[in-house]
This record gives structure tokens, sequence and C-alpha cells, in this order.
């Protein structure tokens, strides 16, 4: 993979980058089908995108248990929302699908994985705010979700997060569901842990009284587990996932925003969000891109 500090951005070349790539129909049912045809040459020299372009690959951190946004599939390799947003993201530098490689990236390690450049890109239900602007830098939001509590199927008595007081709720450390958790409902005893998935026994077995982190998060546990689980409650947060990248490389992080917004046009991203977490929820509006 490749790190760069560049810092200006290049309008013109994004434009031509889209206009390249933008607009090519595909043939395939899959949001990410198009064939790559971006090249090195098409980037402003010595851009992280014309590095990724010219190396043939990306590093892309992302979740390896989180079903609908990326959890991985029978043969290893992560699916989901998250991941198509990655693949058309590598689609538009030329990069194939074949040619990613995927590094499991939970909450607590996203901002050291990019600062210390053992990934490109972060697409991990990664929610923009300002305590992480200090570290990385963000391109989006691509989705807005809200943080919400699963409990088990059979509980009545939790309804909302103004009943977790004195009550055991798990979620994962480093994540923005469980600080909240900790500042703004101080009566709630926090069970951390290193990964959503392992709240699910502790629910199961009473060890924890609810799970809390966002909506969609949830709701692949919820589906994947029939009779088990249930949400409950209103979404009391809002979390715009970003995709994170370098510190200070204005130009890659520009370049990126370009490319969203143009799937929100195309209907590549409609199309990723019907592939993936589609099949279970149902289908929102693209979020404004925040170019700060």
């Amino acid at each position: 993979m490749r790190r760069s500090g560049a810092l200006a951005a290049t309008a013109l070349s994004a434009l031509l980058v889209l206009a390249a790539c933008g607009d090519d129909d595909g043939g395939d049912d899959t949001a990410s089908g198009d064939e790559p045809s971006a090249e090195a040459g098409d980037f402003p020299e010595g851009s992280t995108m014309a590095e990724l372009a010219e190396a043939g690959e990306i590093t892309v951190g992302t979740k390896f248990d989180q079903p609908l946004f990326g959890l991985v599939g029978p043969d290893g390799t992560p699916v989901g929302f998250d991941v198509e947003i990655a693949k058309i993201i590598a689609s538009e530098l030329g990069i194939s699908e074949d040619n990613i490689n995927w590094v499991e990236t939970v909450s607590a390690n996203r901002e050291p994985f990019i600062q210390d450049g053992q990934v490109d890109i972060v697409v991990a239900t990664y929610t923009i705010n300002d305590e992480r602007k200090q570290l990385v830098d963000f391109a989006g939001p691509y989705f807005n979700a809200g943080q919400t509590i699963m409990v088990l199927e059979s509980n009545t008595d939790i309804n909302g997060p103004d009943d977790l007081a004195g009550r055991r709720v798990c979620s994962v450390e480093g994540s923005t569901p469980a600080e909240n958790i900790r500042t703004n409902y101080p009566e709630a005893e926090l069970f951390p842990t290193g990964a959503y998935s392992d709240c699910l026994e502790p629910l199961r077995n009473g060890q924890v009284d609810a799970v809390t982190t966002d909506n969609v998060i949830l709701s692949g546990f919820v589906d994947q587990n029939p009779g088990e689980f249930k949400l409950v409650g209103e979404t009391f947060t809002e979390e715009p996932y970003g995709i994170g990248l370098e510190l200070g490389d204005t130009e890659f992080r520009n370049w990126i925003n370009d490319v969203l917004e143009a799937s929100f046009e195309d209907g590549r991203w409609e199309q990723a969000w019907e592939d993936t977490a589609g099949t279970v929820l149902d289908t929102p509006e693209p979020p404004e891109v925040d170019r700060y």
C-alpha cells in the first residue's frame, strides 16, 4: 500500500476521472461490477490516487463481523454495504475487486491502522466526529445511522436509553455508542468488548441486559438470529458513516467525495445498498457529503 501527504485538491482531474468512469453502464448486476478503466496518468502526479492506480491495488480496513455491512463470507472475503462502497472507490482507481487487500479493522484500531499506514482507507461503520478528525481525515458521509438498543425477544423492561439505569449494557470499546453510554447514561454499567459479535453470547446468557450500537448493525444481528433478539425504542443519536484516510490528504479526500457523489447520482450507491443491507432494511436517501 502507499501513503501520501498530498494536500492540494485538483478539481479538473477529479472531473476527468468521473467523466471517464462514472457513466459506465457496465453489464453486471452488482454496484461494483463495472470494469475498472482508470490509469495512474489520469491523476495528478504524486497524488495518492496516482500511486494507488500505478500500484494496481489498495488495502482497505473493514469489519469482518458486521452483518449487512462487513461480514466475512464462506470464501473468506468480506461482504456488505461497506465492502461495496470500497469496491466503488477501487474501481474508480482502475483497481479490480480481486486486487483489494481486506484487513479486519475493529473500532479500537481504525485510527492506528490509518496512522501507521497499515491500510489506505477504512470503510467500517466509521462515525465521523470532531475528535476523530484530529487524528484522521474523513470523506463522506455515505450513510447516516443512529444508535439504538437490542435486547432479548422476551424482554419487556427496556424500551429506550432511559431504562438502562442499573443495567449492564454491552458495546464495543473505542466506539461512539460506548462513549455515549459512558458520558450521557452514567447510571448504566458498560460492559465493553472488542467486537459487537462478542456481545451476543453475554446477552443470551444474561451476563448483560442489552446491547447498544448503530441501528443498522443491530438489525443485522436480529436478522441473523430470528426469534432471539429485537430492537427497542427509537434511535437516539446521529451516526454519519465516513471513509477514514490519512490526516492532511485533502486531495484524496476531495476525490473520494467526488466519487461518492457520482455514485449517489448514477445509481451505484443505491444498487450497493439493495444488494446488501437493503435485503433487510428500506433504502434511504443518500446523505449530503460534508466537504469540511
